[in-house]
Parts: C-alpha cells; sequence; structure tokens
C-alpha cells in the first residue's frame, strides 16, 4: 500500500535536510510501528506524508497503491485516504466540530462520487462512532479542539477516522498527553478500525501504546533512515535496552 524510496527531504525555509536515504514498506492490513529517539525524523516524516508544504523533497518516492503523492496537495491525498492524526491536534476557533465533520465526510463522498451524507443519517452515524469512545455528544457543538482536553482531542481525531473510513492511517504519538484510560479506549477506536484493506502507521516512542495496539512490524528510524525493522519483539527489546545498541549496531 506505501512505499518510500530513498526519501530525503529537508525543511523548507532554513534547507535542513531531515530525512535521509529512509527505505519503508507498509502493506495493506498492516500495524506498522516506527520507534526511534527524538529528533530521529519520525514527526517529518508524517508529515511529508500528509502533504505539508513547509517540507521540500529533494529525492526518492513516495508510492500509495502504486502511484506517487508527491505532486498532490494534501486535500488531494486524504481525498485518495490519507489520514494523519497530530500529536498536538490545533484548535479552530469558530467552526463546530459537527459542521467540521460534515463538510470533511461529504467532501471524502464527492471525491469517491458517492452522493451528500442526508442530516438524520449523519447525526446516527456521529453518534454511533462518539458512542464507541465514550465522548460526550454535547462535545461535538463545540469548535474543533477548543477547550478540549488532551484525551478528548485524541478521541476527537480517532472520531473523525473512524467516519472517514482512510486506507492510511498515520498517528503521529497518538498517546502523547493520554491518561491510562484514554489511552485504552483510543487504542480500542483504533483497533476497532484494523482491516485487511488499510493500513495504519503508529508512530510512538514508547511500548506502552504498542501494548494496546500490537504492531505487525517495528522500524527503527534514526537520523532521517530506518536503520532496523522486525516485528513486535524489537519494540519490547527497545524498551528494555534503549536505542544505543541498535544505532551502534547500525553505525
Amino acid at each position: 500500500m506505501l512505499e518510500i524510496k530513498n526519501l530525503h527531504a529537508r525543511i523548507a525555509e532554513s534547507g535542513t535536510e531531515i530525512i535521509r536515504g529512509l527505505n519503508l514498506t507498509v502493506k495493506a492490513g498492516e500495524v506498522a510501528a516506527i520507534m526511534g529517539p527524538n529528533g530521529s525524523g519520525k514527526s517529518t516524516l508524517s508529515y511529508i506524508l500528509a502533504g505539508r508544504d513547509d517540507y521540500e523533497v529533494t529525492e526518492g518516492d513516495i508510492l500509495y497503491n502504486g502511484e506517487s503523492i508527491l505532486e498532490m496537495d494534501p486535500a488531494e491525498r486524504a481525498a485518495k485516504g490519507l489520514f494523519l492524526a497530530f500529536q498536538y491536534p490545533m484548535e479552530i476557533p469558530g467552526v463546530a466540530t459537527m459542521e467540521f465533520l460534515k463538510v470533511a465526510m461529504n467532501s471524502q463522498r464527492k471525491a469517491r462520487g458517492e452522493e451528500p451524507l442526508k442530516v438524520p443519517d449523519f447525526i446516527k452515524r456521529v453518534k454511533e462512532a462518539a458512542g464507541t469512545l465514550e465522548m460526550d455528544f454535547n462535545m461535538l457543538k463545540r469548535p474543533v479542539n477548543v477547550g478540549f482536553s488532551g484525551g478528548e482531542k485524541k478521541r476527537a481525531e480517532i472520531l473523525q477516522m473512524k467516519l472517514l473510513e482512510p486506507k492510511l492511517c498515520v498517528l503521529d504519538e497518538t498517546d502523547s498527553g493520554l491518561d491510562i484510560d484514554a489511552l485504552k479506549i483510543v487504542s480500542d477506536g483504533v483497533n476497532a478500525l484494523r482491516s485487511p484493506d488499510r493500513a495504519i502507521i503508529v508512530i510512538t516512542h514508547y511500548q506502552r501504546l504498542l501494548d494496546h495496539i500490537v504492531p505487525d512490524t517495528v522500524h527503527v528510524l534514526y537520523k532521517g533512515q530506518v536503520i532496523k525493522s522486525g516485528d513486535k519483539s524489537l519494540a519490547l527489546e527497545l524498551e528494555e535496552n534503549g536505542y544505543a545498541g541498535i544505532i551502534e549496531e547500525a553505525a
């Protein structure tokens, strides 16, 4: 589903190279965890996948279902089925969450050649999805993420993911700022989306998230490259021994 080939990318404003020859393949049905120390390029990779214009790809390619996405803007990538859950979801004052969800869902449906949802059907879908995440429906009448706690913001993003049904989900440190109860609810929401025709990339520092969202593959990122890949046991090894040994081995 996703194939990243010899990717090099830099910060557009400063020219600082962050991704330095990264190769990665994620298959349909797979949950892939990306781990690595601070500054290794994990969040940068998620932004590049989503199409943020403050990063420049200077070499290599990103193929999604065999098609290069480098020339696509973020809206086109989203319409193709790519979703990014941010580490720090932004607040959008003045835009009601329900209206935001309706516009997003109907934009996706239009891109797929489907009819827009009628209001009763839309509300039913949102209520059902919010219930599985133990979200107060009244919260969705407020502006997007405004006044939400860290856990509420993450639940709101998983709600968006459930409703939009993307094919490639990228979760950038979605466990950041979550207590144990919220972590379990968010993880259950992600696990409910596992399917043979969907891939999920989980970017995290910690094994605790991977106790709940068990990955099929684990990739260690360091200085903008994948330096080691393995199964879920690799994450346990990192938890026990840290990154130093793997970094030394790859040097």
